[in-house]
């Protein structure tokens, strides 16, 4: 044996080592991990909501120190749920996206692959009489497929044409010999054992597809190429993300197979009726619930997959869409700015150092700008309104029951009431003509040039509307002070 293939070996095993899969099955915490992700996560609840996640490993672990477990410092973390949680989301054990509306968590590759490992299932893997028949078939297939020699592949076909005329041959010569149910035990548990790895292929794939979408956002933000060229290269693969990828690649095969809607219900029927033989009785219920979800797991799979490619493709669209270089730049000219002036502070104070709180951004008052360069008067403010105008001429009757307050009559009126007067009783002693809703505001402003005083009471007065209708107003009690003429 060469040194370099120690020292291969040995390089490829400290990074299997460094993956968040082992770093899962060796951590400190490890059972633990193991335990509550399984319970949280199954085929049928492929995603637990954020909050949700939080208070049922809270729950575990209050459950384990009340059991007896609270000793056992090297087994149990001492944080709460939603430290737990977090921590596992940091070390790629939990991966977090929005599923409408709600905030959620998602098995990673990594953990889906460590419960395999760990298997709590209890079946463990075992040689047995169907798995090597299933290896021994998938290399003949493969060995088939690559042969190149056609008379080769004929004598083959002809010879799994002959076998499957002997079969049916002797199915209608007689009733064949039923297939004993430990065969049959073994095939289910064989099935139960490729099931098992669909999750984290599933899962595979999608973190495959976000990864090359961060990758695209990146490469794009860079803006190292000319925009044209950025545009039309990831556009092409925001339209054909699941090309770009190895695994996409893959996937967009084994979809072909497991994409028909037919195919997945022939499937779920296949299943059930095999929980209905006597065979399925020798499998656990675990194994049972775990046979009769492989069709459900399937579908959540590759949904996950196409979610994760249109969110892929949205983003990057959007990106695309959006991008602006000189803006981009701005931005990290400001944060650059902004860091350096958080290290030039540190550097002259302690932790100790008050920290004075920036409550509001500065404001910039630009006074009157000049609108032309060749008027070189300084600007100047508008002549005051005279308070002697006359009012407003209407055309109509009609036209001014429905207009604005009559000033006039109400300032003739209140001059009238004298130094001190209550705005509510004034209104309700005001002339018919007066007494209209927009005169009780018109009323209030003219009261309002003096001095108001609100009271502790309540004021409800019945305004009349042109056409004679009635609607009353309520407001907190006012007494109004008439403004004296030297003011």
């Amino acid at each position: 044996m060469t040194g370099t293939r120690v020292e291969a070996a040995y390089l490829r095993a400290l990074a299997a080592f460094k993956t968040p899969t082992l770093d899962l099955l060796h951590g400190r915490y490890a059972p633990f991990v193991v335990s509550a992700l399984s319970v949280m996560f199954s085929a049928d609840r492929p995603t637990v909501a954020v909050a949700d996640a939080h208070v049922e490993v809270g729950e575990m672990l209050d459950r384990l120190r009340a059991d007896g477990y609270e000793d056992d410092r090297r087994r149990l973390p001492a944080a709460s749920g939603r430290e737990v949680c977090r921590y596992w989301v940091r070390v790629g054990w939990l991966g977090q996206q929005i599923d409408g509306e709600t905030e959620v968590y998602r098995l990673t590759a990594h953990a889906v692959r460590a419960l395999e490992i760990a298997d709590l299932t209890g079946g463990g893997s075992r040689v047995s009489n169907s798995r090597v028949r299933t290896l021994l078939e998938a290399v003949e297939r493969l060995a088939g497929d690559a042969d190149d020699d056609p008379a080769r592949r004929l004598k083959r076909l002809k010879a799994e044409r002959d076998a499957l005329d002997a079969r049916i041959a002797a199915l209608e010569n007689g009733p064949a010999d039923p297939v004993p149910d430990d065969e049959l035990l073994e095939e289910a548990e064989n099935v139960l054992l490729l099931s098992r790895g669909l999750p984290a292929d599933f899962t595979r794939v999608a973190e495959s597809i976000k990864a090359m979408q961060r990758d695209v956002i990146r490469d794009l933000r860079r803006d190292e190429r000319p925009t044209g060229e950025v545009l039309r290269e990831y556009l092409l693969r925001g339209q054909q993300v699941l090309q770009s990828t190895r695994e996409g690649q893959a996937f967009a095969g084994a979809l072909r197979l497991i994409g028909d809607p037919e195919r997945i219900d022939a499937l779920t029927e296949q299943l059930h009726g095999l929980l209905s033989r006597p065979f399925a009785e020798l499998l656990d219920a675990t194994q049972r619930t775990e046979l009769d979800m492989i069709g459900r797991r399937m579908e959540l799979g590759v949904q996950e997959v196409l979610t994760a490619q249109r969110r892929a493709s949205h983003v990057i669209a959007g990106q695309v869409r959006t991008h602006d270089p000189a803006r981009d730049r701005q931005v990290d000219e400001l944060l650059r700015d902004a860091i350096a002036g958080l290290q030039a502070w540190t550097q002259t104070r302690t932790p100790e150092t008050p920290v004075d709180p920036l409550r509001r951004l500065p404001v910039a008052h630009i006074g009157h700008l000049r609108q032309s360069l060749g008027d070189i008067r300084p600007p100047g403010s508008p002549a005051a309104l005279s308070s002697q105008g006359q009012d407003v001429e209407f055309q109509g009757d009609d036209t001014r029951a429905w207009g604005g307050p009559h000033y006039a009559e109400l300032e003739a009126y209140v001059a009238g009431l004298g130094d001190t007067f209550d705005l509510g009783e004034a209104f309700e002693g005001a002339a018919d003509i007066t007494r209209r809703p927009v005169d009780l505001l018109g009323l209030l402003e003219i009261a309002h040039r003096g001095a108001l005083e609100s009271g502790d009471g309540v004021s409800i007065v019945e305004t009349v509307r042109p056409d004679g209708s009635a609607r009353r107003f309520a407001f907190e009690a006012v007494t109004a002070h008439a403004r004296k003429d030297s003011e």
